[in-house]
């Protein structure tokens, strides 16, 4: 297994940016190639310790779900090989961590599907009896299933700053004033597309919840992105039901009334919260028990949801 990389450095294809996690590089004008570091963001920072094979799980789960779901709607996955796009000596960057996509002009909201009241969610429908604004039954309990998944878009922040959650009137607000241009000619309407975006992420998450819970894994919520082509249809971009984008839980262990434990990185949150940080940049360094702890949640989910064991 190589060393856990915490940031990509080929020099053979221009960079264009760095994420919380990924590292994106141009191919051509029509193909971008994400690296997935071991990188691990909590509370919106980008904390200086990576997480071993952090990457190596996201992408593989990601690409089986890009497989699995593919029936509900296109993905940016073009099939080329990372590999073949990078020079030799750079392939150990790339190798298991990396995809050849399509360059898409991507929707400017977080599209989350919540079937469960936890997390922000459960605060909010404390406070308001509803969850971002969509009115809920009385007297749910933490962690209590919804009688039917909601979808709850946010804006999308920049590094190091926090999503914040939105009506579903300012995304499609939001959708036709960023992506006007790129619409226009397509008989796409921002609202439209922000519509057609809700209806998919909901039918995803059903499907995947539903194979989920086969594998004895609660999906409780998830965070979707798309993008759109040339000619205005939805695509499935970034990553797609992983521990980093979806909160998982062992269904042995889930009942209402508790926030159950979970295969993604609350592990680390619940660490971070023990701490005297202010929750800004620069993070803590974790514990050698911390970082082995969740390197094994990642792997656990990768192996418990696809019956395979991680190359």
């Amino acid at each position: 297994m190589t060393s856990p990389l915490f940031e990509s450095t080929l020099r053979s294809l221009p960079l264009l940016g760095r994420g919380k996690v990924r590292d994106i590089y141009a191919v051509d004008d029509e193909k971008l190639l994400i690296i997935t570091s071991d990188r691990l963001s909590a509370f919106d920072v980008i904390l200086p310790d990576p997480i071993p094979r952090k990457g190596q799980v996201l992408t593989a789960l990601a690409n089986f779900w890009f497989d699995r779901l593919a029936h509900v709607v296109p993905n940016q996955l073009t099939g080329i090989a990372p590999e073949d796009v990078v020079a030799a000596d750079e392939r150990d960057q790339v190798v298991g961590r990396a995809l050849v996509v399509k360059r898409l002009n991507p929707l400017p909201i977080e599209a989350v599907v919540r079937g469960y009241v936890i997390g922000s969610g459960w605060k909010d429908y404390q406070l308001t009896g509803a969850i971002c604004g969509i009115p809920l039954p009385p007297g749910l309990q933490q962690a209590a299933k919804l009688p039917a998944p909601i979808f709850t878009p946010a804006s999308k922040a920049e590094v190091g700053d926090h999503d914040e959650n939105i009506s579903f009137a300012q995304a499609q607000a939001r959708t036709e004033a960023v992506l006007a241009g790129a619409l226009a000619g397509t008989g796409v309407t921002g609202a439209a597309l922000t519509e057609d975006a809700r209806r998919v992420a909901i039918q995803l998450y059903e499907e995947a919840a539903a194979y989920a819970a086969g594998r004895g894994i609660i999906i409780a919520d998830t965070k979707f992105e798309f993008g759109i082509d040339a000619a205005g249809t939805l695509h499935l971009i970034d990553e797609a039901l992983t521990p980093d984008s979806s909160r998982f839980w062992p269904a042995d262990q889930y009942r209402e009334g508790i926030s159950p434990p979970s295969f993604d990185k609350q592990y680390v949150r619940d660490h971070l919260e023990t701490l005297d940080w202010d929750k800004r940049a620069p993070g803590p360094h974790l514990p050698a028990e911390v970082i082995e702890r969740t390197s094994a949640k990642y792997v656990e989910a990768y192996e418990r949801l696809t019956g395979k064991t991680l190359p």
